[in-house]
Protein backbone atom coordinates (compact mmCIF):
# COMPACT_ATOMS: atom_id res chain seq x y z
CA UNK A 1 0.00 0.00 0.00
CA UNK A 2 1.45 3.42 -0.96
CA UNK A 3 0.21 6.83 -0.17
CA UNK A 4 -0.59 9.20 -3.19
CA UNK A 5 1.31 12.18 -2.32
CA UNK A 6 4.21 12.94 0.83
CA UNK A 7 1.33 14.99 2.36
CA UNK A 8 -0.91 11.66 3.09
CA UNK A 9 2.23 10.67 5.56
CA UNK A 10 1.51 13.61 8.22
CA UNK A 11 0.71 12.55 11.66
CA UNK A 12 -0.35 9.69 13.13
CA UNK A 13 3.44 9.62 14.41
CA UNK A 14 4.59 7.47 17.40
CA UNK A 15 4.46 7.64 21.28
CA UNK A 16 7.51 6.61 23.18
CA UNK A 17 8.15 5.57 26.60
CA UNK A 18 10.66 6.77 28.26
CA UNK A 19 13.03 4.00 29.71
CA UNK A 20 15.93 5.82 31.27
CA UNK A 21 14.73 9.15 31.96
CA UNK A 22 11.20 8.44 33.50
CA UNK A 23 12.30 5.03 35.17
CA UNK A 24 12.52 6.55 38.82
CA UNK A 25 8.80 8.36 38.23
CA UNK A 26 5.97 6.48 39.85
CA UNK A 27 4.20 7.11 36.53
CA UNK A 28 4.39 6.04 32.97
CA UNK A 29 6.19 9.16 30.56
CA UNK A 30 5.43 8.86 26.94
CA UNK A 31 7.32 11.49 24.39
CA UNK A 32 4.83 12.21 20.90
CA UNK A 33 8.05 12.09 18.48
CA UNK A 34 6.94 14.48 15.81
CA UNK A 35 9.91 14.69 13.79
CA UNK A 36 8.49 11.41 12.58
CA UNK A 37 6.56 14.11 9.96
CA UNK A 38 7.87 14.15 6.25
CA UNK A 39 8.94 17.83 7.08
CA UNK A 40 10.66 16.57 10.40
CA UNK A 41 8.19 18.76 12.66
CA UNK A 42 4.84 18.98 14.10
CA UNK A 43 4.67 21.76 12.00
CA UNK A 44 3.69 19.56 9.12
CA UNK A 45 0.44 19.29 10.60
CA UNK A 46 -0.19 23.30 10.90
CA UNK A 47 1.20 24.20 6.76
CA UNK A 48 -1.12 21.94 5.51
CA UNK A 49 -4.21 22.71 7.35
CA UNK A 50 -3.39 26.28 6.77
CA UNK A 51 -3.25 25.73 3.08
CA UNK A 52 -6.31 23.67 2.90
CA UNK A 53 -8.18 26.38 4.37
CA UNK A 54 -6.99 29.13 2.52
CA UNK A 55 -8.15 27.26 -0.64
CA UNK A 56 -11.60 26.23 0.70
CA UNK A 57 -12.08 29.89 1.33
CA UNK A 58 -10.89 31.25 -2.04
CA UNK A 59 -7.80 32.62 -0.37
CA UNK A 60 -4.87 30.63 -1.98
CA UNK A 61 -5.35 30.63 -5.79
CA UNK A 62 -3.33 28.25 -8.75
CA UNK A 63 0.22 29.31 -8.45
CA UNK A 64 -0.24 31.86 -5.74
CA UNK A 65 2.84 32.77 -3.11
CA UNK A 66 2.80 31.29 0.18
CA UNK A 67 4.18 34.23 2.30
CA UNK A 68 5.06 33.44 6.43
CA UNK A 69 7.21 34.61 9.26
CA UNK A 70 8.92 31.70 10.36
CA UNK A 71 11.54 29.82 13.14
CA UNK A 72 12.03 27.34 10.96
CA UNK A 73 9.57 24.63 11.04
CA UNK A 74 6.38 26.24 10.33
CA UNK A 75 8.27 27.72 6.65
CA UNK A 76 9.11 23.49 6.30
CA UNK A 77 5.82 22.49 6.41
CA UNK A 78 4.51 24.84 4.34
CA UNK A 79 6.99 24.26 1.67
CA UNK A 80 6.09 20.38 1.36
CA UNK A 81 2.67 21.23 0.93
CA UNK A 82 3.42 24.29 -1.33
CA UNK A 83 5.39 21.35 -3.30
CA UNK A 84 3.03 19.35 -3.47
CA UNK A 85 -0.14 21.96 -4.58
CA UNK A 86 2.19 24.11 -6.88
CA UNK A 87 2.83 27.06 -4.75
CA UNK A 88 5.87 29.51 -4.23
CA UNK A 89 6.97 30.19 -1.07
CA UNK A 90 8.80 33.00 0.59
CA UNK A 91 9.56 32.95 3.86
CA UNK A 92 10.88 35.56 6.60
CA UNK A 93 12.80 33.94 9.87
CA UNK A 94 14.95 35.49 12.24
CA UNK A 95 19.24 35.58 12.64
CA UNK A 96 18.41 33.58 15.79
CA UNK A 97 17.92 30.43 13.53
CA UNK A 98 20.23 27.71 13.22
CA UNK A 99 21.67 27.68 9.78
CA UNK A 100 20.42 23.94 9.27
CA UNK A 101 16.83 25.59 8.97
CA UNK A 102 17.53 28.51 6.50
CA UNK A 103 19.08 25.42 4.37
CA UNK A 104 16.28 23.27 4.79
CA UNK A 105 14.05 25.86 3.47
CA UNK A 106 16.25 26.99 0.61
CA UNK A 107 16.26 22.99 -0.36
CA UNK A 108 12.70 22.80 -0.14
CA UNK A 109 12.70 25.75 -3.25
CA UNK A 110 11.85 28.78 -1.03
CA UNK A 111 12.72 32.07 -0.98
CA UNK A 112 14.04 33.24 2.92
CA UNK A 113 14.52 36.47 3.89
CA UNK A 114 16.73 36.54 7.42
CA UNK A 115 15.57 39.35 10.15
CA UNK A 116 17.41 40.63 13.40
CA UNK A 117 16.14 38.90 16.35
CA UNK A 118 16.57 41.74 18.93
CA UNK A 119 13.85 44.14 17.36
CA UNK A 120 10.31 45.17 18.72
CA UNK A 121 7.46 42.67 17.25
CA UNK A 122 5.81 45.89 15.80
CA UNK A 123 9.52 47.38 14.29
CA UNK A 124 9.20 47.57 10.39
CA UNK A 125 12.67 44.90 10.15
CA UNK A 126 11.08 42.23 12.39
CA UNK A 127 10.21 38.95 10.82
CA UNK A 128 6.58 39.66 11.41
CA UNK A 129 6.39 43.42 10.16
CA UNK A 130 8.60 42.01 6.79
CA UNK A 131 6.37 38.81 5.94
CA UNK A 132 3.37 40.96 6.60
CA UNK A 133 4.44 43.91 4.49
CA UNK A 134 5.76 41.55 1.34
CA UNK A 135 2.14 39.54 1.71
CA UNK A 136 0.63 43.48 0.95
CA UNK A 137 3.33 43.82 -1.92
CA UNK A 138 3.16 40.59 -3.85
CA UNK A 139 0.16 39.92 -6.03
CA UNK A 140 -1.76 36.81 -5.73
CA UNK A 141 -0.21 35.94 -1.98
CA UNK A 142 -1.13 34.67 0.71
CA UNK A 143 -0.29 35.26 4.46
CA UNK A 144 -0.95 32.17 6.87
CA UNK A 145 -0.05 34.13 9.82
CA UNK A 146 0.31 31.06 11.89
CA UNK A 147 -0.05 33.05 14.95
CA UNK A 148 -3.39 33.75 14.77
CA UNK A 149 -4.78 31.54 12.32
CA UNK A 150 -7.74 29.25 13.80
CA UNK A 151 -6.45 26.45 11.29
CA UNK A 152 -3.48 26.18 13.89
CA UNK A 153 -5.50 25.30 16.70
CA UNK A 154 -7.99 23.52 14.91
CA UNK A 155 -5.46 21.15 13.11
CA UNK A 156 -3.93 19.58 16.58
CA UNK A 157 -7.97 19.59 17.82
CA UNK A 158 -8.44 17.34 14.97
CA UNK A 159 -5.28 15.29 14.56
CA UNK A 160 -2.71 15.07 17.74
CA UNK A 161 -5.14 15.30 20.65
CA UNK A 162 -7.22 12.48 18.77
CA UNK A 163 -4.10 10.70 18.52
CA UNK A 164 -2.97 10.71 21.65
CA UNK A 165 -6.78 9.57 22.99
CA UNK A 166 -6.20 6.73 20.87
CA UNK A 167 -2.63 5.50 21.36
CA UNK A 168 -3.20 5.54 25.39
CA UNK A 169 -6.65 3.98 25.08
CA UNK A 170 -8.42 7.26 27.30
CA UNK A 171 -5.44 6.63 29.84
CA UNK A 172 -3.26 9.87 29.39
CA UNK A 173 -3.94 12.03 32.25
CA UNK A 174 -1.17 14.78 31.56
CA UNK A 175 0.00 16.30 28.59
CA UNK A 176 2.86 18.74 28.33
CA UNK A 177 3.62 20.92 26.12
CA UNK A 178 5.95 24.13 24.91
CA UNK A 179 4.10 27.03 23.62
CA UNK A 180 5.17 28.89 20.50
CA UNK A 181 2.16 30.32 18.31
CA UNK A 182 -0.07 28.33 20.65
CA UNK A 183 -1.60 25.77 18.60
CA UNK A 184 -0.35 22.55 19.55
CA UNK A 185 -0.57 22.97 23.05
CA UNK A 186 -4.03 25.34 22.99
CA UNK A 187 -5.20 22.43 20.12
CA UNK A 188 -4.36 19.40 22.05
CA UNK A 189 -5.06 20.87 25.02
CA UNK A 190 -8.85 21.74 24.32
CA UNK A 191 -9.72 18.14 23.06
CA UNK A 192 -8.36 15.99 25.86
CA UNK A 193 -10.20 18.17 28.19
CA UNK A 194 -13.74 17.81 26.24
CA UNK A 195 -12.72 13.94 26.21
CA UNK A 196 -11.81 14.04 30.03
CA UNK A 197 -11.77 17.43 32.30
CA UNK A 198 -9.56 15.93 34.83
CA UNK A 199 -6.57 15.71 32.03
CA UNK A 200 -4.09 18.26 33.58
CA UNK A 201 -2.08 20.26 30.76
CA UNK A 202 1.22 21.82 31.69
CA UNK A 203 2.78 24.74 29.71
CA UNK A 204 6.47 24.94 29.55
CA UNK A 205 7.95 28.31 28.74
CA UNK A 206 12.04 29.00 28.24
CA UNK A 207 12.59 32.70 30.89
CA UNK A 208 12.42 35.51 28.75
CA UNK A 209 9.62 34.52 27.28
CA UNK A 210 6.47 36.31 28.13
CA UNK A 211 3.99 33.12 27.93
CA UNK A 212 4.35 31.75 31.54
CA UNK A 213 4.47 35.22 33.50
CA UNK A 214 1.48 35.65 31.38
CA UNK A 215 -0.88 32.01 32.35
CA UNK A 216 0.00 33.74 36.24
CA UNK A 217 -0.98 37.29 36.31
CA UNK A 218 -3.09 38.03 32.85
CA UNK A 219 -0.76 40.87 32.03
CA UNK A 220 1.64 41.89 29.75
CA UNK A 221 5.04 42.82 31.28
CA UNK A 222 7.35 44.07 28.58
CA UNK A 223 9.96 44.06 31.28
CA UNK A 224 9.53 40.05 31.59
CA UNK A 225 10.98 39.88 27.74
CA UNK A 226 14.28 39.57 27.41
CA UNK A 227 16.68 37.17 24.56
CA UNK A 228 17.04 33.36 25.21
CA UNK A 229 18.92 31.02 22.36
CA UNK A 230 16.02 28.51 22.64
CA UNK A 231 14.62 28.24 19.01
CA UNK A 232 11.37 28.16 18.07
CA UNK A 233 9.03 28.49 21.08
CA UNK A 234 7.99 31.07 23.14
CA UNK A 235 7.21 34.23 22.45
CA UNK A 236 7.41 38.17 22.83
CA UNK A 237 3.79 38.44 21.75
CA UNK A 238 0.77 36.99 22.89
CA UNK A 239 -0.41 34.80 19.61
CA UNK A 240 -4.01 34.60 18.89
CA UNK A 241 -3.78 30.89 19.17
CA UNK A 242 -2.56 30.75 22.50
CA UNK A 243 -5.46 29.61 24.80
CA UNK A 244 -4.29 30.07 28.53
CA UNK A 245 -7.39 28.95 29.86
CA UNK A 246 -6.37 25.81 28.81
CA UNK A 247 -3.37 25.12 30.35
CA UNK A 248 -3.29 24.16 34.13
CA UNK A 249 -0.16 25.31 35.09
CA UNK A 250 3.22 26.62 33.41
CA UNK A 251 7.13 25.91 34.59
CA UNK A 252 10.02 27.82 33.29
CA UNK A 253 13.19 26.24 31.80
CA UNK A 254 16.75 27.94 31.25
CA UNK A 255 18.61 27.73 28.10
CA UNK A 256 21.32 25.80 29.95
CA UNK A 257 18.79 22.89 31.09
CA UNK A 258 17.21 22.85 27.38
CA UNK A 259 20.44 22.23 25.81
CA UNK A 260 21.86 19.63 28.47
CA UNK A 261 18.61 17.52 28.19
CA UNK A 262 18.24 17.90 24.45
CA UNK A 263 21.36 16.29 24.72
CA UNK A 264 20.41 13.60 27.26
CA UNK A 265 17.27 12.64 24.96
CA UNK A 266 19.70 11.87 22.05
CA UNK A 267 22.14 9.71 24.27
CA UNK A 268 19.93 7.93 27.03
CA UNK A 269 17.01 7.54 24.90
CA UNK A 270 17.96 7.64 21.14
CA UNK A 271 15.59 10.41 20.46
CA UNK A 272 17.75 12.98 18.22
CA UNK A 273 15.50 16.01 18.96
CA UNK A 274 15.68 19.23 18.59
CA UNK A 275 16.23 22.12 21.42
CA UNK A 276 12.33 22.77 21.75
CA UNK A 277 12.03 18.83 22.65
CA UNK A 278 14.65 19.64 25.68
CA UNK A 279 12.70 22.28 26.81
CA UNK A 280 9.55 20.77 26.93
CA UNK A 281 11.51 17.52 28.70
CA UNK A 282 13.19 19.53 31.12
CA UNK A 283 10.19 21.20 31.87
CA UNK A 284 8.36 18.01 32.27
CA UNK A 285 10.59 16.09 34.62
CA UNK A 286 10.90 19.41 37.12
CA UNK A 287 7.55 18.92 37.32
CA UNK A 288 6.51 15.70 37.54
CA UNK A 289 10.07 15.12 40.04
CA UNK A 290 8.32 17.72 42.83
CA UNK A 291 4.96 16.33 42.54
CA UNK A 292 5.93 12.63 42.63
CA UNK A 293 4.20 11.80 45.95
CA UNK A 294 0.85 12.51 44.45
CA UNK A 295 1.30 10.31 41.00
CA UNK A 296 0.82 6.69 40.59
CA UNK A 297 1.20 3.93 38.24
CA UNK A 298 -1.89 4.92 36.83
CA UNK A 299 -0.92 8.60 35.68
CA UNK A 300 0.30 8.29 31.94
CA UNK A 301 2.21 11.59 30.77
CA UNK A 302 2.54 12.31 27.38
CA UNK A 303 5.58 15.41 26.57
CA UNK A 304 5.61 16.20 22.98
CA UNK A 305 9.05 16.32 21.12
CA UNK A 306 8.08 18.67 18.34
CA UNK A 307 11.17 18.53 15.99
CA UNK A 308 14.43 16.92 14.76
CA UNK A 309 17.80 17.43 16.04
CA UNK A 310 19.25 17.95 12.64
CA UNK A 311 18.77 21.16 12.75
CA UNK A 312 20.68 21.43 15.42
CA UNK A 313 24.04 20.23 14.47
CA UNK A 314 25.57 23.67 14.53
CA UNK A 315 24.06 25.04 17.92
CA UNK A 316 22.87 22.40 20.57
CA UNK A 317 25.12 18.95 19.29
CA UNK A 318 28.16 21.10 18.67
CA UNK A 319 30.85 20.81 21.21
CA UNK A 320 32.51 24.41 20.76
CA UNK A 321 29.31 26.22 20.67
CA UNK A 322 27.80 24.35 23.89
CA UNK A 323 31.48 25.67 25.75
CA UNK A 324 31.23 28.88 24.08
CA UNK A 325 27.56 29.99 25.35
CA UNK A 326 28.49 27.99 29.15
CA UNK A 327 26.66 24.75 28.51
CA UNK A 328 28.75 22.34 28.75
CA UNK A 329 29.80 20.75 32.54
CA UNK A 330 33.17 19.73 31.80
CA UNK A 331 35.75 19.47 34.57
CA UNK A 332 37.23 23.02 35.94
CA UNK A 333 41.10 22.30 36.29
CA UNK A 334 43.58 24.00 38.61
CA UNK A 335 46.41 23.37 39.48
CA UNK A 336 45.54 21.30 42.45
CA UNK A 337 43.26 19.05 40.33
CA UNK A 338 46.82 18.66 37.87
CA UNK A 339 48.29 17.62 41.07
CA UNK A 340 45.39 15.44 42.56
CA UNK A 341 46.03 13.30 38.39
CA UNK A 342 49.69 12.71 39.07
CA UNK A 343 51.75 9.99 40.43
CA UNK A 344 54.68 11.64 41.62
CA UNK A 345 55.59 12.57 45.34
CA UNK A 346 56.09 15.57 46.29
CA UNK A 347 58.05 18.17 45.53
CA UNK A 348 62.09 17.58 45.66
CA UNK A 349 63.98 20.49 46.50
CA UNK A 350 67.75 21.54 47.05
CA UNK A 351 69.53 23.75 49.72
CA UNK A 352 71.99 26.82 47.95
CA UNK A 353 74.42 25.71 50.06
CA UNK A 354 74.27 22.05 48.73
CA UNK A 355 76.79 21.22 45.61
CA UNK A 356 75.91 21.08 42.46
CA UNK A 357 77.26 17.60 42.35
CA UNK A 358 74.25 16.93 45.18
CA UNK A 359 72.05 18.11 43.19
CA UNK A 360 72.37 16.63 40.24
CA UNK A 361 72.10 13.45 42.45
CA UNK A 362 68.57 14.09 43.82
CA UNK A 363 67.15 15.08 39.88
CA UNK A 364 68.81 11.69 38.74
CA UNK A 365 67.77 9.72 41.80
CA UNK A 366 64.18 11.13 41.41
CA UNK A 367 63.87 11.15 37.43
CA UNK A 368 63.15 14.87 37.47
CA UNK A 369 64.38 17.34 35.29
CA UNK A 370 64.12 20.61 37.41
CA UNK A 371 63.98 21.72 40.74
CA UNK A 372 63.61 24.31 43.31
CA UNK A 373 66.20 25.94 45.40
CA UNK A 374 64.84 26.55 49.02
CA UNK A 375 65.96 28.30 52.29
CA UNK A 376 64.51 28.47 54.99
CA UNK A 377 60.46 27.60 53.74
CA UNK A 378 61.67 30.25 50.78
CA UNK A 379 61.54 29.63 47.07
CA UNK A 380 65.03 31.11 46.08
CA UNK A 381 65.84 29.76 43.00
CA UNK A 382 65.64 26.62 40.35
CA UNK A 383 68.03 24.42 38.42
CA UNK A 384 67.16 22.76 35.45
CA UNK A 385 68.78 20.17 33.26
CA UNK A 386 69.51 22.90 30.65
CA UNK A 387 70.95 25.34 32.81
CA UNK A 388 73.18 22.57 34.81
CA UNK A 389 74.26 21.12 31.68
CA UNK A 390 75.34 24.53 30.33
CA UNK A 391 77.09 25.44 33.86
CA UNK A 392 78.77 21.94 33.74
CA UNK A 393 80.14 21.98 29.97
CA UNK A 394 81.67 25.50 31.20
CA UNK A 395 83.15 24.85 33.98
CA UNK A 396 83.54 20.97 34.86
CA UNK A 397 84.80 21.56 38.31
CA UNK A 398 81.40 23.62 39.32
CA UNK A 399 80.20 20.21 40.09
CA UNK A 400 81.50 20.67 43.92
CA UNK A 401 80.65 24.30 43.83
CA UNK A 402 77.67 25.29 46.26
CA UNK A 403 74.08 25.20 43.79
CA UNK A 404 73.32 29.56 44.70
CA UNK A 405 76.28 30.33 42.30
CA UNK A 406 74.83 28.08 39.12
CA UNK A 407 71.31 28.55 40.30
CA UNK A 408 68.93 30.31 38.08
CA UNK A 409 65.97 32.52 39.05
CA UNK A 410 62.74 31.37 40.81
CA UNK A 411 60.01 28.91 39.34
CA UNK A 412 57.02 31.24 39.31
CA UNK A 413 54.52 30.98 42.52
CA UNK A 414 50.83 29.93 41.71
CA UNK A 415 47.86 29.41 43.91
CA UNK A 416 46.29 25.69 44.11
CA UNK A 417 43.16 27.37 42.76
CA UNK A 418 44.36 29.03 39.71
CA UNK A 419 42.44 28.17 36.74
CA UNK A 420 43.48 26.88 33.70
CA UNK A 421 44.12 29.37 31.30
CA UNK A 422 46.21 31.09 33.35
CA UNK A 423 48.18 28.41 34.09
CA UNK A 424 49.15 27.73 30.82
CA UNK A 425 49.94 31.01 30.16
CA UNK A 426 52.41 30.95 33.27
CA UNK A 427 53.84 27.28 32.04
CA UNK A 428 54.38 29.43 28.36
CA UNK A 429 57.27 31.31 30.35
CA UNK A 430 61.21 29.71 29.36
CA UNK A 431 61.14 27.48 32.68
CA UNK A 432 58.52 25.51 31.93
CA UNK A 433 57.49 24.58 35.39
CA UNK A 434 56.01 26.61 38.15
CA UNK A 435 55.58 25.47 41.87
CA UNK A 436 51.96 25.57 43.17
CA UNK A 437 51.90 26.61 47.05
CA UNK A 438 49.38 24.87 48.67
CA UNK A 439 48.61 24.63 52.67
CA UNK A 440 51.22 25.59 55.14
CA UNK A 441 53.12 23.09 57.01
CA UNK A 442 52.69 22.65 60.65
CA UNK A 443 55.66 25.17 61.33
CA UNK A 444 53.05 27.39 59.54
CA UNK A 445 55.51 27.46 56.64
CA UNK A 446 54.05 27.45 52.87
CA UNK A 447 54.29 23.79 50.97
CA UNK A 448 55.21 23.46 47.78
CA UNK A 449 54.35 21.03 44.57
CA UNK A 450 56.29 21.42 40.92
CA UNK A 451 54.10 21.25 37.98
CA UNK A 452 55.57 21.07 34.43
CA UNK A 453 54.12 21.35 31.40
CA UNK A 454 54.10 17.39 31.15
CA UNK A 455 51.98 17.32 33.71
CA UNK A 456 49.42 19.37 32.19
CA UNK A 457 49.08 17.55 29.48
CA UNK A 458 48.28 14.16 30.92
CA UNK A 459 45.66 15.75 32.98
CA UNK A 460 43.93 17.11 29.84
CA UNK A 461 44.18 13.47 28.42
CA UNK A 462 42.35 12.05 31.21
CA UNK A 463 39.52 14.45 30.96
CA UNK A 464 39.31 13.37 27.41
CA UNK A 465 39.81 9.40 28.32
CA UNK A 466 38.15 9.71 31.66
CA UNK A 467 38.29 5.75 31.85
CA UNK A 468 41.89 5.41 31.20
CA UNK A 469 42.26 8.09 34.55
CA UNK A 470 39.96 5.63 36.46
CA UNK A 471 42.00 3.04 35.83
CA UNK A 472 45.27 4.51 36.89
Amino acid sequence: MWSDSILDTIGDTPLVRLLTLGRDLPCTVLAKVEFFNPGGSVKDRIGLAMIEDAEAKGLLKPGGTIIEGTSGNTGAGLAIAGIAKGYRCVFTTTDKQSAEKVDVLRALGAEVIVCPTNVAPDDPRSYYSVAARLSREIPNSFYPNQYDHPANALAHYRTTGPELWTQTDGRITHFVSGAGTGGTISGTGKYLKEKNPEVQVIGVDPYGSVYAEYWRTREFKESEIYPYLTEGVGEDILAGNMDFDVVDDYVQVGDKATMQMTRRLAREEGLFVGQSCGMAMAGALDWLDARRDTLTADDVVVVLLPDSGFRYLSKTYNDEWMRRNGFLDEPRLTASSVLASRDRADVVSVAPDATLADAIGAMTAHGISQVPVMEGGAVVGSLSERGVLGRLLASPEARDEPVRQSMAAPLPVVAADVALDQLVATLDGEAGAVLVQTDAGGDGAAAFHILTRSDLIAALAQVADPARGASR
